[in-house]
């Protein structure tokens, strides 16, 4: 009897299990005490940029004279980056970069750079968003946390996913969608589940601890719900429809990323000297301004003082509106071609929203919804980021329109092509198989031969 429960005992292995699970709780238990105050910490500053943002358009729409200085204050930031920011200019790509070649780090000084210049842009009437400040803010401090605990590389490619989940979820208020888009953004077609659950917890701290500041997002609602008596004919042709925008959506993310590249590329050949580019593009803003007779394009574009002026919010109401996308388009890669700092993401908002409700018109089709679906899948299309734009579009309007929301997202992933607002993004799963393009290289490098064919 005794021999056959020491067999038994053997045979499971008692000792080697539990030896186990008592290193999973601790390697949880070091991981937790380092997530949670990273993803603290960027929480609270995410919500500190947040307010910024607000306090400068706020400011900026009360004096409207503020537009004036938009060329000042971009040579400033300019010549404040040439100082002290020349190792950090590479932004959300030097982050993507680190994730795939841990090197010397994300410095620290990428936090206080990326949070200033994004408000000065924002105070003087730049087309640009809040993205890239948030994910340079959680890349940034998450990167000094794997330097001083002496992190090895897979642990700090792990962290440096997390803090970008954490910057995401907490300046968009979707937590679910950063910890998708911090696995998703690194390569195209490929998903990074190594860093799974650090990218969730620090997602849902994130948006947790920039809520607990205070801060409250804009509500987007979309009041059409499929009516489940449909039936065979007309769900289809809603998702057909969906799938006809989603096209487009894709083709005007690849147009935005292709544009932003192919104008800061020649201003940055035709004007060497860093601080004098803000300088051309802010002139350039103002011209425009009087040139379209409005201010609508400054800014976010979340909100506006000014009654009439096209919002985000406002594409989800009506009427239709045919332009303001295409105008959106102009005045952001004007602002961020020119190096004014911010983001590309909330602009993408506003073009999707406007897109889709300009092609509601069109299609016959519930304004609120396709502003819906051009809200996500525009910036799926020029990120390469359909998971966590379709889990976005779910979190923000809600699970009912989840079906026309996925085929929105992924079918403007299929169609924006191997390019996208991030070049440091390497290419895992070609998204076409004719095998024109190699897996494991770079948007950069595959925009780099397309141009050179030409």
């Amino acid at each position: 009897m005794r021999a056959t429960f020491h067999n038994l005992f053997d045979t499971l292995d008692v000792v080697g299990f539990l030896k186990k699970r008592h290193d999973h709780a601790i390697s949880v238990l070091r991981w937790a005490l380092l997530l949670v105050p990273m993803a603290s910490a960027v929480g609270t500053l995410c919500a500190a940029f947040l307010w910024s943002l607000d306090f400068a358009t706020r400011a900026r729409f009360d004096h409207p004279w503020l537009l004036f200085l938009l060329p000042v204050g971009g040579a400033a930031v300019g010549l404040l980056y040439r100082a002290f920011g020349t190792s950090v200019e590479g932004g959300n790509n030097l982050i993507v970069e680190q994730i795939h070649e841990p090197g010397g780090g994300v410095p620290l000084r990428m936090a206080p750079l990326i949070f200033l210049g994004t408000v000065v842009t924002h105070l003087f009437g730049g087309s640009a968003g809040r993205e890239g400040t948030a994910v340079q803010l959680g890349g940034s401090l998450a990167s000094a946390v794997a330097i001083r605990f002496r992190l090895d590389a897979q642990s700090a490619r792990a962290l440096l996913m997390a803090g970008i989940a954490a910057g995401f979820g907490g300046v968009f208020g979707t937590p679910l969608a950063g910890a998708i888009f911090a696995l998703e953004v690194i390569a195209v077609g490929r998903v990074e589940y190594r860093a799974l659950l650090p990218c969730l917890v620090a997602g849902v701290v994130g948006d947790w601890t920039c809520h607990a500041w205070g801060i409250h997002h804009t509500i987007y609602r979309i009041g059409f719900v499929p009516d489940p008596a449909a039936g065979l004919i007309m769900a289809p042709l809603l998702l057909g429809k969906a799938a006809i925008a989603g096209v487009l959506f894709g083709l005007v993310g690849l147009a935005f990323a292709e544009a932003n590249h192919a104008l800061g590329g020649w201003l940055k050949r035709m004007v060497p000297y860093g601080p004098a580019r803000p300088v051309i593009g802010g002139l350039a803003v103002i011209a425009m301004v009087y040139l379209f007779g409005t201010r609508a394009y400054l800014g976010l574009g979340v909100w506006s003082a000014i009654p009439g002026d096209p919002t985000i919010a406002g594409f989800f109401a009506g009427p239709i509106d045919p332009w303001s996308w295409l105008l959106k388009i102009l005045f952001t890669v004007v602002t961020l071609s020119a190096g004014f700092k911010g983001g590309e993401v909330t602009p993408l908002f506003f073009i999707g929203a406007a897109l889709g409700n300009a092609l509601s018109g069109l299609l016959h089709a519930p304004v609120d919804l396709f502003a819906g679906l051009g809200f996500v899948a525009v910036f799926a299309g020029a990120a390469n980021t359909p998971l966590a734009c379709t889990m976005m579009g779910i979190e923000l309007f809600g699970a009912a329109d989840a079906v026309p929301i996925a085929v929105a997202c992924f079918t403007a992933y299929i169609c924006s092509g191997h390019n996208g607002i991030y070049l440091s993004q390497r290419i895992a799963i070609p998204k076409s198989g004719h095998g024109s393009v190699p897996s494991d290289v770079t948007l950069r490098d595959v925009r780099a031969a397309r141009l050179a064919d030409r």
